[in-house]
């Protein structure tokens, strides 16, 4: 059984993944308008990983006896300058999801919560990835800079990444 204060900040988290999922929806619209479908399905694929996330704690909560309440998605931007600054605002953003990730971390040792602290840890993880991969495509956009040959293959090696669905924990 968890507490009201964690299920509270564990729904609120569930918001901020289900917000994430939205702004990389966004991205990946602005991605397809500007004729790069390859940036389009890498940022469709990063919202089924946010959709992934949000299911994770919606799960865990319920496990936990906690209480599903469901508030308003903020809108996202809609409005990028280029595909490197779709990489940069990524990368900007799983750095506040990070802290959000650590906050809660270090709200379940306080509370010595320690199925959740283990739970958490899945995401510890995977937050290493979620800020490994904008960075490494900021290196890369940084390298052929406007060069719209260097774009388009980088395009085309967008277009070939898939979605693989969390392994269940246990």
């Amino acid at each position: 059984m968890i507490s009201k204060k964690m299920s509270a900040s564990l729904n609120e988290q569930i918001n901020k993944e289900i917000y994430s999922g939205y702004l990389y929806l966004s991205m990946a619209a602005y991605a397809t308008s500007i004729g790069l479908n390859g940036f389009a399905n890498w940022f469709k694929v990063q919202m089924q990983e946010e959709m992934a996330h949000a299911q994770k704690f919606y799960d865990y909560v319920n496990q936990q006896g906690g209480r599903i309440v469901l508030k308003a998605i903020d809108e996202p931007p809609k409005d990028f300058a280029s595909p490197r600054d779709l990489f940069s605002k990524t990368l900007e953003h799983e750095k506040m999801v990070t802290k959000r990730i650590n906050d809660l971390v270090k709200l379940a040792k306080k509370e010595n919560d320690n199925a959740t602290e283990t739970t958490l840890q899945w995401f510890v993880t995977e937050q290493v990835e979620e800020e490994a991969n904008p960075t490494e495509m900021l290196q890369k956009l940084d390298i052929v800079g406007k060069d719209g040959n260097g774009i388009l293959t980088i395009d085309n090696q967008l277009a070939t990444r898939v979605f693989v669905p969390p392994q269940p924990q246990g």
